[in-house]
């Protein structure tokens, strides 16, 4: 060979070769290092650009400079544990406290929103009614009716004097188009991009996006959970289709404050800069729902909501009630939900029967029987589809937020979540579940293992990709 030959094959071994020891060094779970590895070297020209594009925590790094630069209320150490918490969640109040850093509040009021024709009027009349600031967070903002009513009301605020913030993600504005962006940019809003993915100037980043869903008003109110902007979440759409099932929640009291420092991190992540903040205005609240927010992302330095739900499965007596539209929980969450289900805490799962992502259907079906043979109940329930993320347990302790039980939510995406500690307000969700659980159908053993097999080549395929799903 000629030596420009040897420098080639020279420069690609040691490219793969150092991918390949990177992925050694870094990742955190030996399946997905060795699978990494195995890439690296297997095909030394692809596999090395793969990693660099797809495997490379670039975010926890920056994450650090930035903590480095400014320390919020979140970062406040505070495992105090409340006297109202139920005997048997104040080990579950510790482990949130010790995992998340972040300080009980008290005196919160939480109220669930169902579906689009519930949230957006609320969302919107808190808008309308802001004369300090809006911040908005989302990640997909389309730009059909319901986005155009938002992009009015956050306009006219600004126009008022308001200081209006947008984060829309850089990958979920690209659902819709054109990009409700553009509007809201002409219109004088300032409006940033989460990680937008590019060719000039190349942006690596295509996996880690910010799946959070938050609109906090003057600091006092806020709207948290899994409904995006547009109209797929009415349920009757006006193109006369059928709309996605959702629920959003209205919070008001302190706990609100934690949901703003989440947008002003994110924020400042963004664009290097973290506006100075007025005291919250209008009275204090007198709920008796305890909270907290649970932030989880690729920038923390564990697998906090993973920790968070194992706690809290592990702690449940009566009854654990999960509904997620997507459902490829790790390892340790499913072990914690076999456990509680031998030792005879009922544990229900509702779950969509037609998916619109079919391939996570097919990657959940070929993990369910390692739930159902130890009697967790898991039910499909009929469209439309429903993108609910709720999770109570004993109807004294409830999650909601814009987490999925699957790797990309529990590893890769930005998301945030709150636990609620309050007996009304779990009643009241445990209920809903209940009420979807009525009208689904229990997933059997026998259905699973009778399954023809071309199906279960098809559903077990799409489980080995379940951590870039």
């Amino acid at each position: 060979m000629q030596p420009i030959q040897w420098i080639l094959v020279a420069a690609v071994l040691l490219i793969s070769t150092g991918s390949a020891l990177h992925a050694l060094l870094f990742k955190r779970e030996p399946a997905a290092a060795f699978g990494w590895i195995a890439f690296c070297l297997l095909f030394p020209v692809v596999g090395p650009v793969f990693y660099y594009l797809l495997g490379i925590n670039r975010i926890y790094m920056r994450a650090r400079q930035l903590r480095g630069e400014h320390t919020s209320s979140l970062d406040a150490t505070n495992t105090h544990v409340a006297d109202p918490i139920p005997t048997a969640f104040r080990t579950q109040a510790q482990i949130s406290g010790a995992v998340t850093g972040l300080a009980m509040t008290h005196g919160n009021v939480i109220d669930s929103l169902v579906g689009g024709e519930a949230a957006y009027p609320a969302m919107l009349e808190a808008i309308d009614q802001a004369t300090d600031r809006v911040y908005l967070s989302t990640y997909i903002f389309e730009s059909n009716s319901v986005g155009q009513r938002f992009a009015d009301a956050l306009a006219a605020a600004h126009e008022r004097g308001v200081d209006v913030r947008v984060l829309v993600d850089g990958a979920g504005e690209y659902y819709n188009r054109p990009a409700i962006r553009h509007r809201l940019q002409a219109d004088g809003v300032h409006v940033e991009r989460f990680l937008p993915p590019r060719l000039f100037p190349p942006s690596p980043v295509i996996n880690l996006r910010n799946h959070r869903k938050l609109l906090i008003t003057d600091g006092t109110i806020g709207f948290v959970g899994g409904m995006n902007i547009g109209d797929r979440h009415l349920h009757e759409r006006p193109d006369h289709r059928e709309g996605i099932r959702d629920i959003h929640f209205r919070v008001q009291g302190p706990v609100t404050r934690q949901l703003e420092d989440v947008f002003l991190d994110d924020w400042e992540f963004v664009t290097g800069e973290r506006p100075a903040l007025s005291a919250p205005a209008g009275p204090e609240q007198t709920g008796t729902a305890l909270g907290r927010t649970l932030v989880d992302g690729p920038n923390e330095d564990l697998h906090r909501l993973t920790m968070v739900l194992v706690g809290a499965v592990a702690a449940a007596r009566e009854h654990v009630a999960i509904m997620t539209p997507y459902f490829v929980p790790p390892r340790e969450l499913v072990a914690a939900l076999q456990a509680a289900a031998v030792r005879g805490t009922r544990v229900d799962i509702i779950l969509p029967a037609h998916n619109n992502l079919p391939f996570m259907h097919w990657a959940s079906r070929n993990m369910l029987w390692e739930l159902v043979k130890w009697d967790v109940g898991v039910y499909y329930q009929p469209g439309p589809f429903d993108h609910t993320k709720l999770i109570v347990v004993d109807e004294h302790y409830t999650q909601v937020g814009s987490a999925n039980l699957d790797a990309r939510s529990l590893r890769l995406n930005f998301e945030i979540m709150v636990e609620v500690y309050d007996t009304r307000f779990g009643a009241r969700m445990a209920r809903h579940i209940e009420t979807a659980r009525a009208s689904a159908h229990r997933v059997t053993l026998t259905e699973l293992d009778e399954r023809p097999l071309l199906p279960r080549i098809r559903d077990a395929i799409a489980w080995l990709f379940t951590p870039y799903l």
